[in-house]
């Protein structure tokens, strides 16, 4: 079994972020990390390979993490690596920043169908979101360019073999009920941040992907066209960003032994701000 993870690095959700003049995310800081989200997706990712060990005599499964973006991406791989994945792949091309949701999928894409023709690839999983940009569009995308289902939001996955191939099943829950959904290998699933703690990398692991080699790829070798991917090749961008305006004050209705005078400033408040 094949599993290939997307992991993103991404500035610390804690930190200040800013824009560039470009609009682009400021990046490249001291506290940027692995998305948190993407954690949880790489512990799916392993649990489902833990699950159905290989048959005897049957090569071992593989966890690949992948990840589009700078040099300074590269920490997203080990941190992966170090969590227990075993393999690691880096697209790195200057022609990629300032790619949206969309033109990062395609890069994605054809980083997955490398991969693929190299060993056939099972599962893909991705995270709920990306903490940088909240777009959630990224699995649903990829899932598109590749032309393989798509399976969201998921809290349980399972594989089993069959005569008709491999088939993934999920588990995921709604506002209004719980669904269990089936669908042929190669799928394209995503992730809650609910059923899936990533587990801490063992002190082993961490000095392991220290010295783990990652595979480098760049838009040639994966026969993407520059302009389709970056700025030019995006379909979305940011027109103007200002800073958080700050939080007001807080006002403050004190109980005192006068119901009723403190019920009339509550009601006030609540008036002032639209609830009445």
């Amino acid at each position: 079994m094949r599993v290939v993870v997307c992991v993103k690095h991404v500035p610390d959700i804690q930190s200040a972020r800013s824009f560039r003049p470009d609009g682009l995310l400021a990046r490249g800081g001291e506290d940027d990390t692995l998305n948190e989200l993407d954690e949880d997706a790489l512990e799916a990712g392993l649990r489902l390979v833990e699950a159905h060990p290989p048959a005897e005599g049957a090569p071992p499964h593989d966890v690949t993490v992948l990840t589009v973006g700078p040099a300074a991406a590269v920490d997203a791989l080990r941190r992966g690596l170090a969590m227990g994945a075993t393999t690691a792949v880096h697209v790195a091309d200057e022609a990629v920043a300032g790619s949206d949701a969309l033109a990062t999928a395609r890069v994605l894409a054809a980083a997955v169908r490398h991969l693929h023709a190299q060993e056939p690839v099972d599962v893909v999983v991705a995270g709920m979101a990306g903490l940088d940009g909240l777009t959630s569009l990224v699995p649903a995308a990829l899932a598109a360019e590749l032309d393989w289902p798509q399976l969201t939001l998921v809290d349980r996955v399972d594989v089993a073999d069959g005569p008709d191939g491999r088939t993934v099943s999920v588990r995921r829950e709604t506002s209004a009920d719980v669904e269990e959904l089936t669908a042929p290998a190669p799928v394209v699933l995503s992730v809650t941040d609910q059923a899936f703690r990533a587990r801490f990398p063992a002190f082993k692991g961490i000095l392991a992907a220290r010295k783990a080699p990652v595979t480098v790829l760049d838009l040639a070798a994966l026969g993407v066209d520059g302009a389709s991917v970056g700025l030019d090749g995006s379909t979305t961008r940011v027109l103007e960003a200002a800073p958080r305006p700050q939080r007001p004050g807080r006002v403050v209705v004190t109980d005192t032994a006068d119901t009723d005078a403190v019920v009339r400033d509550l009601a006030d408040y609540l008036a002032a701000k639209g609830f009445a």
